[in-house]
């Protein structure tokens, strides 16, 4: 047992199951368990309800059509609908290139191929989800101080506004992200391979706008993504090579619009309002496995992906709806929660998906960089295959979309099976 900071020794508060992280993903995971007849806690180092507005600058997330279908189904997307942007068609295109692709939502039969939707929206719409469920306990804020694990528990200890508090289940999940706590005090074995590059972030407004256009433009320097956003705005995420990052940081706005126009074109006409910029450094991080001894990794804890293909948290949403089917199906059966056999199974459901995804974004990202001409030429015949091959572009949409592969019930429109408490 941990001893508490007097010297005394904790008595433990005991779970089936305690979430770390209430972010987009932990927090969705608790909202898709509500009802299901598990005591779940939630650790989170934000402040419950913390002040948020929006503004013009606003953080974005591009939701696919799969991630709409799991969040309808753990309540959510009601909450969300007013304020998401709908992605109608999509163009992936090289600079200085002939070659594109347009996938378009009528081709693929569906009322859009995604989603943009503030975070701020997300995060407010599960806090409300989460604020009357009488079988979740939020911990918030707190942190976690250490970790322990036996072959019947896993044990917390949590420092909350300086009360410090042991927590244990049979299972702990890790959706602290991609510097988990969790992951580094257990001491899982991660991969890292850094991109040498930096997105850059901004919101811009063009004079000629494309009502639910998204836009992948591969650069010499790197992947160039412009989301819809609400009222006529874009968000930017551009990667750029690290040497350049700070003086890109420091271009006026006229200058930077600028940059973009030369890089971008003249599909949404002239950019006229740019937002402040600000930068973060990319790198592809991956735990060796989703899971260990009563302990399950989950979104960015697992996986920290390139944003190229807006991929990341969309991987994490189907995580948490495999991870949500596997332990409802185990509590149903009677069984622990934190056994191998449960562990293994969500492991082996998920195995194809974060291996496939993982290895389509670093090509994405390492591939299409570059000017030299013949790579260019080999780029350019690559997207005028899959635009003029209907099957190829068939299955890029699929994978964008997340309908790629073994689908969840949450993920197929269909519920969990329990009662909503």
């Amino acid at each position: 047992m941990f001893p508490g900071g007097s010297g005394k020794t904790l008595s433990a508060r005991e779970y089936d199951l305690i979430i770390v992280g209430g972010g987009l993903v932990g927090g969705g995971l608790a909202c898709a368990l509500r009802g299901a007849g598990l005591r779940v806690a939630v650790i989170e180092a934000t402040s419950p309800g913390a002040a948020t507005h929006p503004s013009y600058d606003e953080r974005v997330i591009a939701l696919s059509w799969t991630s709409r279908r799991i969040l309808e189904g753990i309540g959510l997307w009601p909450r969300l609908g007013t304020d998401a942007e709908p992605i109608r068609t999509v163009q992936v295109s090289q600079r200085g290139g002939c070659g594109e692709v347009w996938i378009d939502r009528r081709a693929e039969a569906v009322d859009a191929l995604g989603h943009v939707v503030p975070a701020r929206v997300i995060g407010a719409a599960i806090h409300d989800r989460l604020a009357n469920a009488t079988d979740i306990v939020v911990h918030a804020p707190a942190r976690v101080v250490d970790v322990r694990v036996t072959p019947q528990w896993a044990e917390l200890e949590v420092d909350q506004s300086g009360l410090i508090e042991r927590l244990r289940a049979r299972l702990i999940v890790a959706a602290d992200g991609g510097d988990s706590s969790v992951r580094q005090r257990l001491g899982i074995a991660v991969r890292e391979r850094p991109y040498g590059q930096d997105a850059v972030i901004a919101t811009v407004t063009p004079d000629r706008p494309q009502v639910g256009a998204a836009f992948e433009r591969f650069t010499e320097s790197g992947p160039l993504a412009l989301l819809p956003m609400t009222d006529g705005r874009w968000s930017l995420v551009w990667s750029v090579p690290q040497e350049q990052t700070a003086g890109v940081l420091a271009l006026s706005d006229q200058d930077f619009l600028a940059r973009l126009q030369t890089g971008f074109g003249y599909r949404l006409g002239r950019f006229v309002r740019a937002s402040s910029r600000r930068a973060f450094p990319l790198v592809q991080r991956l735990a060796g496995e989703a899971s260990t001894p009563r302990v399950a990794l989950i979104g960015n804890a697992a996986h920290t992906l390139h944003p190229v293909a807006g991929q990341g948290l969309n991987l994490g949403l189907r995580d948490v709806a495999a991870l949500a089917e596997v332990l409802v199906a185990a509590h149903r059966a009677g069984g622990d929660l934190g056994r191998a056999a449960v562990l293994g199974a969500y492991r082996s459901w998920r195995r194809r998906d974060q291996t496939e995804v993982a290895a389509t974004t670093d090509f994405l990202a390492r591939a299409f960089i570059g000017g030299w001409a013949p790579l260019r030429q080999v780029r350019d015949l690559g997207l005028l295959g899959i635009e003029f091959v209907p099957v190829l572009r068939h299955q890029l949409a699929r994978r964008l979309m997340g309908r790629a592969g073994r689908q969840t019930r949450l993920a197929r429109g269909l519920p969990l099976e329990v009662q909503d408490g």
